[in-house]
C-alpha cells in the first residue's frame, strides 16, 4: 500500500495539569486560588508532524509560564481566566487558530481560631471540585463550567420500582431506599454569558445551590428522574445556560440481614458497596439551544 494516501489528521498539544496556588496578598486578609490548568493548542502545526520543523511549535514549556505570569494578575473565576489564556494565545500567534483551555479548581475554608476566622489559615475543602473549560475555534468561544465529586445522600424519599423482570432479576422493588451519588456535571453557557463583565463565580455559586436542592425535592422514582429535576431547575433559573451534561453513578446501599444475630433491621443498617454501580448519564438543554461546536470534544465521562 503507497504512503500517499496517508494524511495528519485533527491534532492539538499543549501542557496538561499546570498546578497553580496564587496568594493574594494586598491586605492582611489573604486569598487562596488552587487550580490544576491544562493548555492545548488548535492550529497549523503541519510541518512539525511531517517535516521536523518546529517553527510553529509555541513550546509547551511556554504556555505553562504563560499560565504562571498571567496568575500574578490575578486569577478571578476559572472560566474568565481560561478565556484570558485562549485570547492571548489565538492573538499572539498567526497560526494558532484556537484550542482548548481546561482547569479543576480546589477549594480551600478558612481554619476557624479562637471563634473567628483565620486570616491566612486555610483547611483544604473535599466537598467538590470545580470544572472549567474554555474552547476557541476560529471566530467562535464556547464555555463550559462544572463540578465533580459532588458527593450527596438522601436517606428516605426514594424507591425503584415498575422496571421489567426476567429469569435473571433478582432486585426487588422498594418503596424506601438510601439514594446516593457523586454528582458530576458540566453547563454549556451561549453567547450571553461570554463577556469580560459576567460573574462566572456568582452563577457557579448558584448553579452548585440549585442542584443540591433539586436532588433533596420530592420523591425520587430513579436517579434518571431525579438527574433530569436537577437540570431542569437549573436551566429555569439561568437563562444564560443552554444545556447541561451528568454523570452520576448509583452508590448503592444494601439492607444488611441481621436476622441471624436475633435482631431486625428496620431500613438503619446499610452496607455501602463502592462497586459494581449503576452509571445514570444524560443531557438536560433548551430544545432551541445554540448551537454547541466542537465544545464537547475531548470531556470525557459525558454523553
Amino acid at each position: 500500500m503507497s504512503d500517499n494516501n496517508i494524511i495528519l489528521g485533527a491534532n492539538q498539544y499543549g501542557k496538561a495539569e499546570v498546578r497553580l496556588v496564587k496568594i493574594t496578598r494586598d491586605t492582611d486578609r489573604h486569598e487562596i486560588e488552587d487550580l490544576n490548568v491544562t493548555s492545548q493548542l488548535r492550529g497549523d502545526f503541519q510541518a512539525a508532524h511531517l517535516d521536523g520543523d518546529n517553527g510553529h511549535v509555541v513550546p509547551t514549556d511556554t504556555q505553562k509560564n504563560t499560565v504562571y505570569g498571567f496568575a500574578r494578575d490575578g486569577v478571578g473565576s476559572p472560566e474568565a481566566f481560561l478565556l484570558r489564556l485562549g485570547a492571548h494565545f489565538t492573538s499572539e500567534f498567526d497560526w494558532v487558530t484556537g484550542g482548548r483551555w481546561a482547569a479543576e479548581q480546589y477549594a480551600w475554608n478558612r481554619i476557624q481560631a479562637n471563634g473567628k476566622e483565620h486570616d491566612h489559615s486555610f483547611v483544604k475543602s473535599n466537598q467538590e471540585v470545580r470544572t472549567a473549560v474554555v474552547v476557541k475555534d476560529g471566530e467562535s468561544t464556547h464555555v463550559l463550567a462544572g463540578l465533580k465529586d459532588l458527593t450527596v445522600l438522601k436517606s428516605t424519599q426514594s424507591g425503584f420500582s415498575g422496571f421489567p423482570v426476567d429469569k435473571f432479576t433478582t432486585l426487588a422493588e422498594t418503596s424506601d431506599r438510601i439514594l446516593a451519588t457523586d454528582v458530576a456535571a458540566r453547563w454549556r453557557f451561549n453567547a450571553d454569558a461570554i463577556s469580560a463583565e459576567f460573574d462566572f463565580n456568582a452563577s457557579y455559586e448558584s448553579v452548585k445551590s440549585l442542584l443540591l436542592e433539586g436532588f433533596t425535592e420530592g420523591f425520587s422514582h430513579a436517579l434518571q428522574t431525579t438527574l433530569f429535576e436537577m437540570g431542569t431547575k437549573v436551566l429555569q433559573a439561568h437563562p444564560e445556560i443552554d444545556e447541561m451534561k451528568f454523570s452520576m453513578p448509583n452508590k448503592h446501599h444494601f439492607l444488611v440481614d441481621l436476622s441471624p444475630f436475633g435482631q431486625d433491621n428496620p431500613n438503619e443498617v446499610f452496607f455501602a458497596a463502592d462497586r459494581p454501580y449503576g452509571l445514570i448519564e444524560a443531557t438536560v438543554t433548551r430544545d432551541n439551544a445554540s448551537d454547541a461546536g466542537n465544545v464537547w470534544e475531548g470531556v470525557a465521562g459525558f454523553c
